[in-house]
């Protein structure tokens, strides 16, 4: 029978768990977890979205998205605004003190990344980086 490492599902699953761990901690401070940083840093990249878009694109449920922009909101990191083509529609946009906290959480995310592939030298953190965003286009958002 083969051990768990010989499982490159499982070695991902964990790689995942730990990095989840490091980043946690990290935002420890800001009363804020991974999840809130992952709807933080998807808006960045965005106009702004629905919760439902949000939900999706996270692969959240609907119910967490909306605890989530509601602790975001709180601390000024996100803001509901009518959505320009349906005002009965609400999207969710970054504040100018939500673009701050991801700037300031850049150097701190490198270093959980630097922790987690200690033992990879730059050229194969690159590839491994490559051939992630390869797999997670094919059926993750």
């Amino acid at each position: 029978m083969r051990g768990l490492h010989a499982d490159t599902g499982y070695l991902l699953y964990r790689l995942g768990l730990r990095s989840g761990q490091l980043f946690n901690t990290f935002l420890q401070e800001s009363g804020l977890r991974l999840r809130h940083y992952a709807v933080l840093r998807y808006l960045a990249t965005c106009e702004g979205a629905l919760q439902r878009e949000l939900s999706a694109r996270l692969g959240y449920d609907p119910s967490a998205i909306v605890g989530l922009v509601d602790d975001l909101e709180k601390l000024g990191f996100a803001e509901r605004r009518p959505a320009p083509d349906d005002r009965r529609s609400r999207i969710v946009v970054l504040t100018e003190d939500g673009r701050a906290f991801l700037r300031d959480t850049d150097q701190a995310g490198r270093r959980v990344t630097d922790e987690l592939l200690t033992p990879l030298a730059p050229a194969e953190r690159e590839t491994l980086h490559t051939l992630l965003v390869r797999v997670a286009g094919n059926g993750l958002t």
